[in-house]
């Protein structure tokens, strides 16, 4: 995956993200944190990569993020765990 960052303001931040699917997960789950006032992400064109837009309010756009994917990093273990579990 690659990702590169266009913007990053301390309320503001937008990045290109080579996977249409990780920038719509990240958006829905940025959605959670309490700090996020928008989350959204765009293409000019079906064949351009999408650009994650994240604007917050009392809190770094970028530490969102980062506690967001850290945030998902821990459900991905619990849901490995109990997949391992499950097929014992």
């Amino acid at each position: 995956m690659e990702i590169k960052i266009i913007k990053d303001e301390k309320e503001l931040l937008e990045i290109e993200i080579n996977n249409l699917t990780i920038a719509e997960f990240l958006r829905n789950e940025l959605w959670q944190d309490k700090a996020t006032e928008m989350a959204v992400w765009k293409r000019s064109h079906p064949t351009k990569n999408p650009i994650l837009v994240l604007r917050t309010k009392g809190k770094k756009a970028r530490t969102v993020l980062l506690d967001v994917i850290s945030k998902i990093r821990d459900k991905n273990s619990e849901l490995l765990s109990e997949f391992k579990k499950a097929f014992k």
